[in-house]
């Protein structure tokens, strides 16, 4: 029999007590800053029906949707029905499919939680890792897009994250540069996905991916890219897209953004990148990503999307919105971000016939809101004890033996100083209380 295996399944993580309570402050802090916007909370599934998720995401990400098999007397056929949730934003449309009728317009909503892709697991990419989005649906204004730019960067900057660059493009000024180069309608959709890869892949290559896999000329595949990846990108655009209606529009579009999101994001770190293409085919107009130094791909992604929520069925009303890749972030936090928390309250235990008193003494000061834990293990050496109290990180260590008893006191150790204090039993909440910050 093969040994058991007890690591987390590839792509999937354990976290334990520090880096789950870092993960737990990053959410906080980001709810907060949602929540000031006016962002209100949904929470959908972990899993949607297949028929939901599958033509959403393209060719290449509905190949990387998590498939949930028929439960019961159809296992046996092999088929899906269901399948993991791959980001928050189909769910949402969705959920304004389903719910239309009940919800405020425009609807702002933000979602956090765990989704789920079937990709090679690598630096900062986990095939189950968490999002936080935020959307606005049934406004077709350029002050949405620029309202979801600026919460997200607004949540960067909340968590410590400033060192980063917003790029901008729209999927309106790409369709006129295809439209102007000659790109049947037909094979857009798949020259993007591939244009998609120029900032994983060399020029080089991804002009034979246009020519080999999407049916591209040499020429045209050779002049694209070359014209998307120069240094004067953003001027030649500007000069193509003078030919084009819905060029102009989409250059429209971006202008706007960057005048309405600059003063907050800061003119320096938001900037028109013709080379952004986001894959995804739900997006129809502006779009953006956030990258960092030191983390590759991008670490916030958004952009409209006005014609998902009809294509389910539902109404056909604008929407635009953005997701925070957390574990990104986090990773980039890491380095300088450790666990702070700190147990208030660390209580031995000398002797059996002290433990009851001892009990008592920490009910009342969990009841005053102190952190505190009593000591579980068998020895009752002291040295012993006031080391675990050192390895909980403790604030103070309660010692209580029989001449602390007789004198009606407890003797409190500040484990940073190392100082002593008997305090009468009675005042032991008050005086602690006074000297431990709020628990984290």
């Amino acid at each position: 029999m093969a040994s058991q295996r007890f690591e987390a399944p590839s792509g999937t993580r354990d976290f334990l007590a520090g880096a789950l309570r870092v993960r737990e402050r990053v959410f906080t802090e980001i709810r907060q800053v949602f929540e000031r916007y006016g962002f209100e909370p949904l929470q959908t599934p972990a899993f949607e029906r297949l028929e939901t998720l599958t033509g959403k995401y393209g060719d290449e990400g509905d190949k990387l949707i998590f498939k949930i098999l028929r439960r019961g007397e159809h296992e046996a056929t092999g088929e899906a029905d269901l399948a993991l949730r791959y980001d928050m934003t189909v769910p949402l449309a969705r959920v304004v499919a389903s719910h239309g009728s009940q919800l405020p317009t425009p609807y702002k909503r933000y979602a956090m939680g765990p989704v789920w892709r079937a990709d090679r697991p690598g630096k900062g990419r986990f095939r189950e890792f968490a999002q936080c989005d935020v959307d606005v649906v049934g406004s077709a204004s350029p002050l949405a897009d620029a309202e979801v730019v600026c919460a997200l960067t607004d949540a960067l900057d909340a968590v410590g994250l400033r060192e980063y660059q917003v790029l901008v493009n729209s999927r309106q000024a790409l369709s006129g540069l295809l439209e102007l180069y000659g790109v049947p309608g037909d094979l857009g959709n798949g020259v993007l996905i591939t244009l998609d890869k120029l900032d994983k892949l060399p020029p080089e290559k991804v002009t034979v991916e246009l020519v080999e896999a999407r049916s591209l000329t040499s020429g045209i595949a050779e002049a694209l890219v070359n014209d998307l990846t120069a240094a004067d990108a953003v001027e030649r655009v500007h000069a193509t897209l003078k030919d084009s209606e819905v060029g102009r529009l989409g250059l429209e579009e971006i202008g706007r953004l960057l005048e309405l999101a600059a003063p907050k994001v800061g003119r320096e770190r938001i900037s028109f990148t013709p080379s952004l293409v986001r894959g995804l085919d739900y997006y129809t107009g502006v779009i953006f990503e956030v990258v960092a130094e030191g983390m590759p791909g991008s670490i916030a992604s958004g952009g409209r999307y006005d014609g998902l929520i009809s294509a389910l069925g539902g109404p056909d009303v604008p929407a635009c919105g953005g997701s925070l890749g957390i574990e990104r972030i986090i990773g980039l936090l890491s380095d300088h971000e450790g666990d702070t928390h700190r147990l208030d309250v660390a209580a031995t235990v000398i002797n059996e016939d002290s433990a009851p008193e001892v009990m008592g003494f920490a009910a009342r000061l969990r009841d005053a809101g102190l952190s505190t834990e009593v000591y579980l293990a068998a020895s009752r050496k002291l040295a012993k004890q006031l080391k675990w109290a050192a390895d909980r990180n403790a604030r103070f260590a309660l010692i209580y033996g029989a001449s602390d008893k007789e004198a009606g006191v407890v003797t409190v150790r500040n484990m940073d100083s190392g100082e002593q204090a008997q305090v009468p039993t009675d005042e032991l909440a008050a005086h602690l209380t006074g000297r431990c910050a709020p628990s984290k």
